[in-house]
C-alpha cells in the first residue's frame, strides 16, 4: 500500500486555487510554507490547505487530481465546501 494524496491549496481571501498530488502531505506543506516547489503557490501565497483526499493507489490519485483542475471553480467550491464547510485551513488536522 502507497499512500498518496491530492490536495487544494489557497490564499486568505480563497480567490486562487492550486491543486497538486504528493506521497507525502505534511512534508509537501511545509515545502510550501519555506517557499520552496511551486512557484504558483509562493506568488500568491497558496498557504492555507483547504482539503485533501487519500488513495492507496496512486494511479487513482492521478486520475482524480486531472479531473479536479478540469473542474469549473463552482465545482471545486461545492466540493471543497462539502468536507469544510467554511473552507479553513486544515494544516493542523495535518499535523496532529
Amino acid at each position: 500500500m502507497h499512500n498518496s494524496y491530492i490536495y487544494i491549496k489557497s490564499n486568505k481571501n480563497r480567490t486562487t486555487f492550486y491543486i497538486g498530488i504528493t506521497d507525502q502531505l505534511q512534508r509537501r506543506v511545509m515545502k510550501h510554507l519555506e517557499g520552496i516547489g511551486s512557484k504558483f503557490v509562493s506568488k500568491y501565497k497558496l498557504y492555507d490547505l483547504i482539503h485533501y483526499e487519500h488513495y492507496t493507489d496512486i494511479t487513482f490519485a492521478i486520475q482524480r487530481e486531472k479531473q479536479l483542475k478540469n473542474w469549473h471553480r463552482e465545482w471545486k467550491i461545492n466540493l471543497i465546501k462539502s468536507f469544510n464547510l467554511e473552507m479553513k485551513d486544515l494544516k493542523e488536522h495535518v499535523f496532529q
